[in-house]
């Protein structure tokens, strides 16, 4: 808003640069422009102050589709003043001298202005298109037609007024009707989200039975190697028996044989000593065959004395004597 001082007999006001200010003095025009700064009698003097700037209006909109569904509008139409002086002939943007402000609501006579030139053609365009086509390009379309409808509008070009630009946010039904509508693809995405879990678990589960197998596959090469290791040790085992089984037999054998050629040997040695002391015997008996019995007997006697033990004295009496050579000569 412009900003007015106050002075005993006079007033000063200063504008914005994004504000047009009309100083009328007994109805003629004494300044206009933007950026303004001048003194006023307050009792002859008319302001009028107009923004310049672009202005955002939000709406929202109702209309109804083909098939009777309510449905809401929400868009933006962003304006501005193009024409000052055509608009404050249209629209009072007067201002009070005292405070500076606006005596009436004009930005709320614009904004109704174009509230219900931006309505009307919401409804031609939704009011021919069912409900699912305007969920789909109903955005689109009702863009499009507030931005033609604007820009042609000869009504918005007589107050003065530019369309900048329009946006359409969003076009919905009622909450309940939404609901229903997003029902069907809720319960597919349901049925997907839960069809992905169930993959997701038997997936789980395949994995889980493959490491399961995989540790059991492990257990049985190893209870294998296992199995190998003892039969080899039961081998080497076996092996080392019959090598020591083998030895023992090749020792007792050599012993067998050595024992045996001792046995030879000392039987062949007592076969001999047998035949040298037979052939000795045979010898002394050749020798002492033509010998005469009392030659015999005298060697007898000193054999007999000779395996005697030591006698200090010996007495003979006829009888003993008698009875030994009875003994010596007797076959």
């Amino acid at each position: 808003m412009a900003d007015i001082t106050r002075y005993p007999f006079a007033r000063h006001l200063r504008s914005t640069p994004t504000t047009h200010v009309i100083h009328h003095r007994r109805g003629r025009v004494a300044h206009a422009g933007t950026g303004q700064a001048f003194w006023f009698r307050p009792l002859s003097a008319t302001l009028s102050e107009l923004p310049v700037d672009d202005r955002e209006l939000p709406l929202l909109l109702h209309a109804r589709t083909a098939d009777f569904v309510d449905v809401t509008v929400q868009a933006t139409v962003t304006f501005r003043i193009e024409d000052p002086a055509l608009a404050a002939t249209r629209v009072d943007f007067s201002l009070d001298p005292a405070t500076g402000r606006w005596r009436a609501a004009p930005l709320q006579q614009i904004a109704g202005l174009l509230t219900e030139t931006a309505q009307q053609h919401v409804l031609d365009v939704l009011a021919g298109m069912p409900l699912r086509d305007v969920l789909v390009t109903g955005v689109t379309l009702t863009r499009e037609r507030i931005t033609a409808g604007l820009l042609a509008d000869s009504r918005l070009a007589q107050t003065g007024l530019a369309l900048v630009d329009a946006r359409v946010v969003a076009v919905r039904p009622d909450p309940e009707v939404e609901k229903a509508l997003g029902t069907p693809t809720r319960e597919q995405l349901q049925t997907e989200a839960d069809r992905a879990t169930a993959e997701r678990r038997a997936l789980a589960v395949e994995r889980e039975r493959a490491i399961s197998e995989n540790e059991l596959q492990n257990k049985i090469a190893l209870a294998q190697r296992e199995e190998q290791l003892v039969a080899q040790k039961g081998a080497n085992q076996r092996r080392s028996v019959e090598d020591a089984a083998a030895a023992d037999a090749i020792r007792t054998t050599a012993e067998a044989e050595r024992e045996e050629r001792l046995a030879q040997a000392r039987a062949t040695a007592r076969r001999l000593q047998g035949e040298a002391d037979a052939g000795a015997e045979a010898a002394r008996m050749a020798a002492i065959a033509g010998t005469p019995p009392e030659v015999l007997l005298t060697l007898a006697l000193r054999e007999f004395a000779g395996q005697l033990p030591n006698v200090g004295t010996l007495v003979l009496t006829p009888d003993v004597v008698t009875g030994a050579l009875a003994k010596l000569v007797q076959p």
